[in-house]
């Protein structure tokens, strides 16, 4: 069912992947074989479908490149999202904080439009126009200003959606394998599989993935698993009108986007940057990353992700060592006890 329960989701054809060293692994193409060693948790991945189990022959990873640079605001990806999907309808309540009536992503949100109306100090202010909304400061006075066409305000919009990280911790913590890899390199919830327990919520390091109220399930952005298959762009992108949310194969789009930034930079603007492209982040790499004008907190992104799940080894080492510490002191005071 869709999170609302209109309707079945479109996109559950593709069959439950049992976890690493289990049992075989299946696409929407058959099983495949589940690699024995399983998947690792921290570093670069080059291929993480097939640390995932899947065969040399699926297809190459696919993703988005957002440029925020030419993100007017639209919210057409926003609507499309819902309408594919099957979701339910956030309200159109201002919040009184932004002119964004949805403000964060969440499982009936799984693309939302950010609206960051910024003031810009005149003495910082990029030297180029890109053509981004703003307005002049408000003045105290009727004549203050008023001939004045320094813009002093300006609007940051980004379309933000799971970044499908090479290391998902989401994926990691998930009990049922509700949350799988695809053969596109996607992370995919199966919502008829998870059963609501929750810990992909902490486990996300961008605050993506939420738990539906209504029906207690998990929910967040597919890449639109099913168009996938038919060899169809996820909705959002098909909808975007200005080509900031870009789709395709990763290696190109990390390409574009370099290209971009180098454009970007020989404009002027130099405080433009690549968030969420690096392979040796925190994370290894987004499957979604972005062009931004600005520092990662101002998009309401964190400045340097790290997957949750990377430190597991060493806490297992060091409870195996609390618990091997305890045995022999309960050992010791056993056997000192019958002197």
């Amino acid at each position: 069912m869709s999170p609302d329960g209109a309707a079945e989701h479109p996109l559950f054809g593709l069959a439950r992947a049992a976890q690493p060293g289990g049992d075989v692994r299946t696409s929407a193409s058959g099983p495949v074989d589940s690699p024995a060693g399983g998947n690792r948790l921290s570093g670069p991945l080059a291929d993480p479908s097939a640390e995932a189990g899947y065969s040399e022959r699926h297809p190459e990873r696919m993703g988005f490149f957002t440029d925020t640079s030419v993100c007017i605001g639209c919210k057409a990806c926003e609507v499309a999202c819902k309408e594919w999907n099957l979701l339910e309808e956030d309200g159109l309540d201002l919040t009184g904080m932004s002119y964004d009536n949805t403000t964060e992503l969440g499982a009936t949100t799984w693309r939302h439009v950010a609206f960051v109306e910024q003031r810009i100090d005149p003495s910082t202010r990029a030297r180029v126009d890109i053509g981004m909304p703003g307005m002049g400061a408000p003045s105290t006075t009727p004549e203050e200003g008023a001939d004045s066409d320094a813009t002093e305000v300006r609007w940051l919009m980004s379309s933000d959606v799971c970044k499908h990280c090479t290391h998902a911790a989401c994926l990691d913590v998930c009990p049922t394998g509700a949350l799988i890899r695809s053969e596109y390199g996607t992370v995919v919830v199966q919502d008829d599989v998870c059963n609501g327990c929750g810990y992909c919520v902490p486990a996300c390091p961008y605050g993506v993935i939420d738990i539906h109220p209504d029906n207690g399930g998990a929910f967040k952005c597919t890449l639109c698993q099913d168009r996938l298959g038919s060899g169809l762009a996820p909705a959002c992108a098909t909808a975007c009108p200005t080509e900031s949310i870009q789709y395709g194969p990763l290696d190109q789009l990390r390409q574009r986007a370099e290209q971009r930034l180098e454009q970007l930079h020989e404009q002027g603007m130099t405080e433009a940057r690549l968030y969420g492209q690096d392979p040796t982040d925190g994370v290894g790499g987004d499957g979604a990353f972005f062009l931004l004008l600005d520092e990662p907190e101002v998009y309401g992104l964190p400045p340097d992700p790290v997957v949750t799940t990377r430190d597991l080894p060493a806490m297992a080492a060091h409870a195996a060592i609390a618990a091997a510490t305890a045995a022999l002191t309960v050992a010791a005071c056993f056997l000192g006890g019958r002197r």
